[in-house]
């Protein structure tokens, strides 16, 4: 499990002149396993709401808080902190299914289209930018702007009506009852936030913020749910797949000591990972590998769990059998960017002239999969400088500063790149798009 800090720049236009605003940033936890979990979750979700599953992606962002957004319609944002607080796969469904709702109606292409005609500098730039993150299909992007914005614009786009919130809870519950998932959940996780009306807005949780609560709107949503209960039947997967995500970043999370009291003489295929997880956070190696061998003679065929145990042979100094797992990943699924970056993390770690070679390889995949991994671009620019390719291994250095932020260095790794690579290339054309974002 990897932390990426993912960067947007805000530009605040007006008339004939162009200010710069400051950067934000947000922290996602990027995860294949979790991400991958919470897919499964949502899919039957988005397609009953006339989505595409493969379209809208769900990311994680690493904050306390409670709170869930969308801010276009190719992904939808949960807090760690709510993700954490949901006790079942209803409740995070409902969850899931309500920003859904606000894709499936427009009210976010509808917001949108309002700031693009916005008077104010603020205003006009807030959606100037937006549009820019959307267009560039980069919603993790998108999530900068979310999480860091501040003023007029960023409530006025994020704070919804009490009209949309309304149409909102109907459509998500419409949504559930036609994917075959008990609404109940979605009453239940409004009772997180009874009373948060009566606060202060600095006292109120996020979600109250963005997402207007009155008891009256509790009300009318479990009325709607009593008159329009539907034949749902409970489902294991979806309790798997939420057990798997919840327990996998809980046990990244918590404390290693509070995992292993929770997981005692649990042997479910979660219990497992849970105690592999922690034993491995107490670098009690031979018991987080036992742990995860005995996993993984249970699912053979689990990509995610051969990544996880490759992840923490590696971190036990283990760089040969990491290789192995990482590749057995590989194997099971070779198109998922975050298991590509492991294995070639594991590859430098052998620091072979093949590996190192093969390496280069698998990160130029996992980089055309997700290029918006910090970490990937690092162990890229490793990668290249090792096989004797220092003008590949500034320009990748350089697109990581320029992902997170660090403009100056960018500045100094992009035109060392620019020097080095042949003109009109494609990476020394990459090169010159860094030297003009650092402008």
């Amino acid at each position: 499990m990897r932390l990426s800090v993912l960067f947007i720049f805000l530009s605040a236009v007006c008339t004939f002149t162009s200010v710069a605003a400051p950067t934000h940033a947000v922290n996602l936890i990027r995860d294949a396993d979790i991400e991958h979990s919470l897919d499964q979750l949502a899919a039957p979700i988005l397609r009953a709401a006339g989505l595409n599953p493969s379209k809208v992606r769900i990311l994680v962002i690493n904050d306390s808080g409670l709170n869930a957004f969308v801010i276009s319609g190719r992904a939808i944002f949960i807090h760690s902190g709510l993700l954490r607080r949901v006790r079942t796969a209803g409740q995070l469904q409902s969850i899931i299914a309500h920003e859904a709702a606000h894709i499936a109606n427009g009210h976010i292409s509808r917001r949108l289209t309002n700031l693009r005609g916005a008077n104010t500098a603020a205003g006009f730039g807030f959606a100037l930018a937006l549009a820019v993150a959307i267009a560039s299909d980069n919603p993790a992007a998108a999530g900068g702007i979310a999480a860091g914005t501040t003023g007029a614009a960023q409530r006025q786009f994020f704070a919804h009506t009490r009209a949309e919130e309304a149409a909102a809870d109907q459509s998500s519950v419409r949504f559930m009852l036609r994917a075959g998932v008990d609404p109940a959940g979605a009453t239940e996780v409004l009772e997180f936030f009874r009373g948060q009306d009566a606060l202060s807005v600095s006292r109120q949780d996020p979600y109250a913020r963005t997402h207007p609560l009155t008891s009256n709107r509790i009300r009318t949503l479990r009325s709607l749910i009593t008159t329009n209960s539907g034949n749902t039947e409970p489902n294991p997967d979806a309790d798997f797949w939420f057990a798997r995500a919840q327990g996998k970043l809980s046990a990244f999370t918590q404390n290693p000591n509070w995992t292993l009291r929770r997981v005692q003489n649990d042997g479910s295929p979660v219990g497992l990972m849970r105690a592999a997880i922690a034993y491995h956070r107490q670098a009690n190696a031979n018991a987080a590998i036992q742990a995860m061998q005995s996993l993984l003679t249970q699912y053979p065929n689990d990509a995610f769990w051969y990544e996880l145990y490759g992840q923490i042979l590696l971190e036990s100094r283990q760089a040969s059998a990491s290789v192995q797992a990482y590749q057995n990943a590989v194997e099971l699924n070779g198109d998922e960017a975050l298991i590509l970056a492991g294995y070639g993390r594991a590859l430098l770690a052998l620091n072979t002239a093949d590996s190192n070679t093969s390496a280069v390889t698998v990160l130029e995949r996992a980089r055309a999969l997700d290029g918006q991994s910090s970490a990937t671009l690092r162990y890229l620019g490793q990668a290249y400088a090792r096989t004797n390719q220092p003008g590949l291994a500034s320009l990748a250095t350089a697109e990581r500063y320029a992902l997170k932020g660090r403009m100056g260095d960018a500045l100094v790794h992009a035109t060392r790149a620019a020097d080095t690579l042949g003109p009109g290339s494609a990476p020394w054309q990459r090169a010159q798009d860094v030297l003009f974002a650092t402008q």
